[in-house]
């Protein structure tokens, strides 16, 4: 029983991770149309920017909790200009192009981001330094620390404070207007670039946090961390319905709880032949099972092809 808990404790913490970082995709995806592929790059310039600066400010004598709170602002700030620019240069010029030519620009902007990172950080992980207490918070047996909690209560509030801003705010109506049909918007009024660029920009924020949680986490950070993260995200957007940002969320813990119970699980359940090492595989196989039976996921709805 307390392997059991710890285990979906693990998964929570996790799938909320995933949930915020599947965010970013699906608001790009239910403004635009297009997946922007570089988004798991812009979770890892979040970590490193996050753990430089925060290596930076512990040597400089600042406390903990204002180190943190000043590296967090730093790579928000740094992963919103990224995102800007992302929009502006790789998206932008290509937003009636074909399909697949934005495809590849977003594959081309992974690309030049993993190899900037490694440019100025090199190959090497970078260690997030240890300046949280070691103390557990037992529940029901699960031993749960205070980053774990801290990241679950975080990653609740931005989740919920999106849902405020799309469904409460003017700029979340603009948000919807251009999402619905980006021609009448304009016609009404509405800025559609700035909403455009404003919604990379949210979702780049989103992006940096959920860096810096994972990097607090697993206690470092390196450039290829956001190939996999980005991937595994974007699972999760389609198993909850790319485009729909509740199914963002749902496919995230989803994803995160069936990921950590296969990975506790699967090594008795096949007499040792597969282990916890495979357990990335199950984004995956999720993704091509959803794509296969329910193509438009848990909650989305099938939408006509844009012109």
């Amino acid at each position: 029983m307390n392997i059991f808990v710890q285990e979906m404790v693990n998964g929570l913490v996790l799938g909320c991770v995933y949930a915020v970082i599947a965010l970013g995709y699906t608001m790009v995806y239910g403004i635009v149309g297009l997946i922007n592929f570089a988004h798991g790059e812009v979770v890892m310039m979040g970590a490193l920017t996050g753990i430089a600066c925060l290596q930076m400010l512990l040597a400089r004598g600042e406390a903990p909790w204002i180190a943190i709170s000043l590296a967090t602002v730093m790579a928000i700030v740094v992963c919103m200009m990224l995102g800007w620019l992302i929009e502006r240069i790789a998206y932008r010029p290509l937003r009636r192009a074909p399909r697949l030519a934005p495809l590849i620009s977003a594959i081309g902007v992974s690309m030049v981001l993993q190899n900037m990172a490694m440019l100025i950080w090199g190959r090497g992980y970078q260690l997030f330094p240890p300046i949280f207490t070691d103390t557990p918070i037992l529940l029901l047996g699960a031993r749960i620390t205070h980053v774990q909690a801290g990241i679950v209560v975080l990653c609740a509030l931005m989740m919920l404070a999106l849902m405020v801003l799309v469904h409460r705010t003017s700029l979340g109506r603009a948000m919807r207007a251009v999402a619905q049909n980006p021609d009448a918007a304009r016609l009404m009024g509405v800025h559609v670039d700035r909403i455009i660029s404003l919604t990379f920009v949210i979702g780049s924020a989103m992006a940096a946090t959920a860096g810096m949680m994972v990097s607090a986490n697993y206690g470092q950070g390196y450039a290829y961390m956001g190939f996999l993260l980005g991937l595994k995200a974007f699972s999760a957007a389609v198993l909850g319905g790319i485009g729909n940002l509740g199914g963002a969320v749902l496919g995230g813990i989803l994803l995160g709880l069936i990921e950590s119970a296969g990975a506790a699980y699967l090594g008795p359940l096949t007499g040792g032949f597969l282990g916890s090492q495979y357990q990335d595989v199950f984004a995956f196989v999720i993704l091509i099972l959803v794509l296969i039976f329910k193509p438009s996921g848990l909650l989305g709805h099938r939408l006509s092809e844009r012109a």
